[in-house]
């Protein structure tokens, strides 16, 4: 059951200044050997407590719980405490600081090292981290103890949601430690170090380097601060440095300025460049400390006209919303899930991604980073506030967290506010103006944004910089029928403070095995979602909304189908089918295929419906999606004739005649020179 970190001994070649720059911060993962039980045991907290019994099991770190239920369509799910408990080797060293960093646990973390409490933590998403110092035992055996509680808490958000609030530790939980004097670790869990991004041009880029240092000692100190900007290859592009003196138990910020002249500026999907950003802490002789990160220098605004701009450019922002939600695992996501989400994105050709509705994984960010696709950061007010002063400051303390651990992401464009808050919740605007204050204050870089799904309270949606628009046509009731999004759009054109607006949810259910000839719109709390209704509410809506330019972005609800507890609808309980992808990712919908044929680069063709491979119906119409000029359709090797390119990327048969027994489907295009097929079989019932 015991954590062991112990760095391995250096080469005796190595010199002694470059062994203690090796060691100015080491950072283990606790991954195994913790012992967890569901309940409340007040002495677990205790070196004492007797953790072998049978209520207690041996688990890894991400964990979370509540999602077994859930996703079966159980609403009373536990809600409640667990204890974590875990056995850490490491004996305090002089001139070191330790400490210990949870990148995030839901809902309330009271976290305790050798039965002294070392601090609480009221939300789901954030990181925070505590100092560890003084509470390490001399003989290197100590004793962590967490109690996570999910319960409803009334100044916690989220307080409503179409999604479930998992309890437990869901990601990795680090020790690390640093010397006396370090770039501060429990500033809200940030990297104690911000690029802030002042002028970003083609011809340069100023940035501003804050530093927030601290030191743990009771003497005070002289150092160097240094920065500096490495290129792809690792070649230096600029460096600065400044003598400081760290006064004694102090945290205090530094100033640097740097200038790249003619940046390799960071342009979204077409190129993602980044430069190695490193912040160090240096004596006459050594490392002290020091930070690394990835950054992207870009500039970007927002047209209410035309649209949205990157380094000068129009760039086409079309993504889709995610949950942080994975199938049989809940919200404990390893960074292999992760991946396969990117790859998704990639994939389907996505710009942009809106992280929905709360803080998402550090890694995931850097992802995008990587990858060039924008992200949409939100915190969890969701639905309804509370309001009163205890919300206020939990709801202030999450957009801190937010912004002040992921303000370096080059990929992050906006801090979003709230989503669908309505009339009949407490006077929101006060809060909200409050945290958009807060955020202008923390980034003047990055406008703020929100999510609405109403005009009961028209100035509320004016409170952030940008506004999006969550809309359901042909979904849900009262949002008109599928053929008038585009009047729609048009009425909602002056709702925001600027003019323009995005959309920032839109889409309908889909069951991969359910299949209907010429659909009509079907109950959205019903039991029958075919799969065609879906896709063509996504033809229609796309069709308008890219005609619309004063829509600069567009986000599709959702990626991958998530667990709802509270639904039971589309023939699956405790299931959210809108997703492009099936919720254990698996099988990618019709829809999915049509979004790939119009924002990929990729060659695409693809025949909608394959996986209705029973038909009663001789003439049936037959949809293949393609980025192609042209494609020409078989069906049991005989032409039904070519067609061209609609401008949409759908290419229709409308009369298809099927033989009795099995029909092979194919469809045949060039794309850039190269021959695509793509092929299915369907069964005429005799």
């Amino acid at each position: 059951m015991q954590a062991y970190f112990r760095i391995l001994a250096l080469s005796a070649g190595l010199t002694l200044a470059i062994s203690l720059q090796a060691q100015a911060r080491v950072d283990t993962v606790l991954e195994s050997g913790w012992r967890f039980s569901l309940g409340d045991f007040p002495e677990a907290s205790q070196t004492t407590f007797d953790d072998t019994g049978t209520n207690w099991q041996t688990i890894s770190v991400p964990h979370c719980w509540g999602w077994e239920q859930a996703q079966q369509g159980n609403t009373n799910y536990y809600r409640g405490p667990g204890w974590y408990r875990l056995e850490v080797d490491v004996a305090p060293q002089n001139g070191k600081q330790y400490f210990l960093r949870f990148e995030a646990a839901s809902s309330v973390a009271d976290v305790y090292l050798n039965g002294r409490f070392l601090g609480e933590h009221r939300g789901s998403f954030g990181a925070f981290c505590f100092e560890i110092t003084t509470n390490l035992s001399e003989t290197g055996a100590n004793l962590l103890a967490v109690r996570v509680s999910n319960a409803p808490e009334a100044d916690i958000a989220p307080l409503s949601g179409d999604f479930p609030v998992y309890g437990g530790i869901y990601r990795d939980v680090h020790l690390i430690e640093t010397a006396d004097e370090n770039f501060t670790l429990t500033d809200h869990a940030s990297p104690g170090v911000e690029w802030r991004q002042t002028d970003v041009s083609k011809k340069r880029a100023v940035l501003d380097i804050i530093a927030e240092i601290s030191n743990g000692t009771k003497t005070n100190h002289h150092l160097t601060l240094t920065a500096t900007i490495k290129d792809a290859a690792g070649n230096i592009v600029v460096s600065t440095n400044q003598e400081i003196t760290l006064m004694s138990k102090v945290t205090e910020p530094f100033w640097l300025r740097v200038t790249i002249p003619k940046p390799h500026l960071w342009n979204g999907r077409l190129d993602p460049y980044l430069y190695q950003a490193v912040v160090e802490l240096r004596s006459s002789d050594q490392v002290v400390d020091s930070v690394k990160q990835f950054i992207g220098l870009r500039f970007y605004r927002v047209d209410p006209d035309k649209g949205f701009f990157l380094n000068g450019r129009h760039y086409a922002l079309h993504g889709v919303d995610m949950h942080q939600d994975w199938w049989n695992k809940g919200w404990a996501l390893s960074h292999t899930n992760m991946d396969i989400n990117m790859d998704l994105l990639k994939d389907l050709g996505a710009t942009v991604i809106r992280c929905s509705h709360y803080q998402h994984n550090d890694y995931f960010y850097s992802l995008c980073d990587k990858a060039g696709i924008l992200v949409w950061a939100e915190i969890p007010q969701v639905d309804r506030i509370s309001g009163g002063p205890a919300f206020e400051n939990t709801s202030r303390n999450q957009l801190l967290d937010l912004i002040r651990q992921n303000i370096n992401h080059p990929s992050i464009f906006v801090w979003s506010l709230f989503n669908e808050l309505r009339p009949g919740n407490p006077d929101p605007h006060r809060e909200l103006m409050d945290l958009d204050n807060v955020a202008h204050s923390e980034d003047p870089t990055r406008p703020t944004i929100a999510a609405t799904c109403t005009d009961g309270w028209p100035q509320m949606n004016k409170i952030p910089d940008l506004l999006g628009w969550n809309i359901y046509p042909g979904w849900y009731s009262g949002w008109g029928g599928i053929d008038g999004i585009g009047k729609m759009l048009d009425g909602y054109r002056y709702t925001s403070r600027s003019g323009g607006f995005c959309v920032s949810e839109y889409g309908a259910g889909a069951n991969i095995y359910q299949h209907e000839e010429n659909p009509k719109q079907p109950k959205t709390d019903g039991q029958w979602h075919p799969e065609e209704w879906q896709a063509i509410v996504h033809e229609r809506a796309w069709a308008a909304l890219k005609s619309h330019p004063f829509v600069w972005a567009t986000f599709v609800w959702n990626l991958t189908d998530f667990t709802s507890a509270w639904r039971h609808e589309g023939g699956v309980p405790g299931r959210n089918d809108k997703g492009l992808v099936t919720a254990d990712r698996a099988i990618k919908k019709d829809a999915y295929y049509f979004y790939k044929a119009n924002w990929s680069d990729e060659p695409v063709i693809y025949i909608a419906s394959r996986r209705f491979t029973n038909r009663t119906a001789a003439n049936t119409h037959v949809k293949v999606y393609s980025n192609a000029a042209k494609v020409e359709l078989f069906v049991n090797g005989v032409s039904q004739g070519a067609r061209k390119n609609d401008g949409n990327d759908v290419f229709a048969w409308p009369d298809v005649h099927l033989s009795p027994g099995d029909n092979h489907i194919e469809a045949k295009a060039r794309r850039n020179g190269q021959v695509i097929r793509d092929e299915c079989e369907w069964a005429l019932a005799n």
